[in-house]
């Protein structure tokens, strides 16, 4: 029980060292200790500081120290605690002419005897100096690089921000990479401004130093003579030895941690550590040792007055480091060489999978584009590339790939041409330096300017220059630079071609995100319903290609798992889960105003027809509509005269029909009427009361068309 209770104790301390440290070091400033206490707290300063100069050796670069500002204050109010106690022991402790008393510090009578010896003269000249080359030389350094490491690290955060951005939009790193980058810069900011103000904590911690030792010399001199009846040279004798011993216990310490902040904020920010850096830097030829020492050993023999025994040795031992040296730098470049002369293997390197592989999204530009793309120009269109892709994250449910940017000195200046696997999806010209400006039926005024057409939404338009963007905004129209016009159309065909992206891969990603929180409804899904990576694909591809977010990840693997064991045909299930979205998916056509969905009923004739024509290939793909000729121009100029009443009404063609046609439906128009919406009654029933459906038209049979319409 009693080891039970010292193991709970001892694990309350260690869980809590941090905090448990902090209160002693607090206490420290204002309780006295006895002087056993004291010389083991100057002993445990001294190993700290120790420690700390080891570990600042040690890390490759100064930013991944990151509590180092902290530990210099934390090891400062140590410092300063301890050095306020063993002030209060030297002062409040007898002390005759005869010497120190044994109750003062066995710390500080150590160091000062070692320093002083008999000759305290000595002792004082020695602690000066030490002051001296920690407040003018290593303090003040390592503050002033601190100061300039703060500010060019703050000004240069954009421009590195910006190389993240680029890279990440060229595809030469991923998302994580990129995320991973730009933490690491934030910490390298946060750690040098932090550094900035720390480096106050150690050039003050020597001052206090200073005025503590003039204290101490100055209160001996008054406690020896008033209160221990001491003459002027026995104090100053006991108490110089006294405030020698405290002076130096105390900035030994804080010179190890001024040098270790040196060492710090001036090293680079290679991933080598210091040890590593110097073993490079100093075998990088071994002639320079063979120089140095033949130099002393020649000054050994013109010197001499016995330091020929001293020199000749010393510069024998040079030059044999050095041969040595060059030996083996000798056999490292004859292995190279040989790796060098090696007949190489046939294989394909990096760089030629990379011409080999396609991009899966590539944005090909004319040289009068490149600005566009530069850093030095501002680099709008990474930019804007950038929100193109976390917004479309946001829109469809799933991470588009990386879009590789690069010049082609095929196309014309001015052209660009956006790709998908290889294949060109869009293309038109811009100019840059001009605006695009388009009417939508509120212009006023017309200008005059090129015309041209809106390539995401082929809408009428002119160019006109920059200095005439407020005369166009004012004149009525829609006005539009270059790089949004670029963004603008690359962000309609990756809206337009959403299924072609989503791969294999992709939808792994997607089941491990969803594992995360929710493993019992993976594992329903993979293991117990049998639904394959496969399948899940296909029907995320068809919702896609209707423009169906598949952001809500576990509504459509629940609905997967719960259908699954009925039907494994991909078009089965993605019927069941448009149902189970049928209040996402109707929300996307609803009037917000009104909050209604206006639509076109499929009359029930239609619907037998499309449904007696079905044909469901044995393989499982699309199911199609098999109309003959007549009844096809009948079918497709039925929905056409529907269609244009609607959208004169100003409204979107969307047709409602039954469950078991809605697919066959939308594959008869999606080729010859791209635009029209179709949906179910069984998806428009599943959003429930939260809209309203007004029936405005329906489709029905049209009069037999003529042999020539034929």
């Amino acid at each position: 029980m009693a080891n039970e209770k010292r193991g709970s104790i001892a694990d309350a301390l260690q869980r809590n060292i941090v905090p448990v440290a902090i209160v002693v070091v607090v206490i420290l400033l204002f309780i006295p200790l006895p002087k056993i206490l004291i010389d083991l707290l100057m002993i445990v300063n001294l190993a700290f500081s120790f420690i700390i100069l080891l570990a600042v050796i040690n890390t490759p670069r100064a930013s991944d120290f990151q509590t180092f500002p902290r530990i210099i204050l934390f090891q400062t109010v140590f410092g300063i605690g301890i050095n306020i106690s063993s002030t209060r022991l030297i002062l409040l402790n007898k002390a005759s002419a005869s010497g120190v008393s044994s109750e003062q510090s066995a710390m500080v009578q150590a160091f000062a005897n070692i320093v002083c010896g008999d000759n305290i003269v000595i002792g004082f000249i020695i602690f000066i100096i030490l002051v001296i080359v920690q407040v003018l030389v290593i303090t003040k350094g390592a503050g002033r690089v601190s100061e300039v490491a703060a500010r060019f690290s703050l000004d240069s955060m954009s421009q590195k921000f910006f190389d993240v951005d680029n890279r990440l939009n060229s595809g030469a790193i991923d998302d994580q990479e990129a995320m991973r980058l730009k933490d690491a810069i934030r910490r390298e900011i946060d750690f040098y401004s932090n550094m900035d103000g720390a480096s106050k904590f150690v050039s003050g911690n020597v001052k206090f130093g200073i005025v503590v030792t003039v204290v101490n010399l100055i209160g001996g001199f008054i406690m020896g003579m008033v209160y221990n009846n001491m003459n002027f040279s026995d104090a100053l004798q006991v108490y110089s030895i006294l405030t020698i011993g405290d002076g130096l216990i105390s900035q030994l310490p804080s010179l190890i941690i001024s040098f270790a902040t040196g060492l710090l904020v001036t090293g680079t920010k290679s991933d080598e550590t210091f040890d590593e850096q110097l073993k490079s830097d100093f075998t990088r030829s071994g002639y320079i040792y063979v120089i140095v020492g033949v130099v002393l050993a020649v000054s050994g023999l013109i010197l001499r007055t016995g330091t020929q025994f001293l020199l000749i040795p010393l510069g024998a031992l040079f030059v044999f480091i050095g041969l040595k040296l060059s030996k083996q730098k000798e056999k490292e470049l004859a292995l190279i060489q040989s790796e060098k002369n090696k007949p190489k293997e046939v294989k394909k390197s990096e760089d030629d999978e990379k011409i080999i592989m396609l991009d899966p999204l590539s944005l090909e530009i004319g040289y009068a584009l490149i600005p566009l793309v530069q850093k030095e120009k501002g680099a709008e269109l990474l930019e804007r590339i950038t929100r193109i892709r976390n917004q479309s994250r946001l829109d469809m449910g799933f991470d588009i790939p990386q879009i590789r940017i690069r010049d082609d000195m095929t196309l014309d200046p001015n052209d660009y041409s956006f790709k998908i696997e290889g294949i060109e999806a869009g293309h038109a010209n811009i100019k840059v330096g001009y605006v695009m400006c388009m009417d939508t039926g509120t212009v006023v005024n017309p200008l005059q300017g090129e015309v041209t057409k809106d390539p995401a939404f082929g809408m009428s338009a002119i160019w006109l220059p920059e200095s005439q963007r407020a005369e166009a905004e004012e004149a009525g129209y829609i006005v539009a630079d270059a790089p949004t016009v670029i963004a603008t159309h690359i962000t309609e065909i990756i809206k337009a071609n959403a299924a072609k992206m989503l791969d294999r891969q992709s939808v792994s990603v997607i089941i491990d995100k969803v594992k995360e929180k929710y493993p019992v409804l993976v594992n329903e899904v993979l293991e117990t319903a049998k639904v394959s990576y496969g399948t899940i694909e296909k029907v995320l591809k068809n919702l896609l290609a209707e423009k169906v977010s598949i952001r809500n990840y576990t509504k459509i693997l629940e609905t997967l798992a719960n259908y699954a064991n009925v039907s494994q045909n991909v078009w089965d299930l993605t019927a069941k889960v448009r149902e189970a979205l049928g209040l996402q998916i109707c929300m996307q056509y609803v009037d917000p105003n009104e909050k209604k969905l206006r639509v076109i009923r499929l009359s029930q004739e239609l619907s037998e027809l499309i449904a007696n024509h079905a044909v469901y290939p044995p393989d499982g793909s699309e199911p199609y509509v098999a109309l003959d000729p007549v009844d096809r121009r009948k079918w497709l100029s039925a929905v056409d005269k529907c269609m244009q009443n609607v959208q004169q009404m100003g409204m979107l063609p969307i047709i409602i029909c039954v469950s078991q046609v809605r697919q066959l439906v939308h594959q008869s128009l999606e080729r010859e009427m791209p635009g029209v919406v179709v949906l179910s009654e069984m998806e428009v029933y599943s959003a429930g009361n939260s809209i309203g459906v007004e029936i405005i038209s329906e489709l029905s049979e049209v009069s037999e068309v003529s042999e020539d319409e034929v």
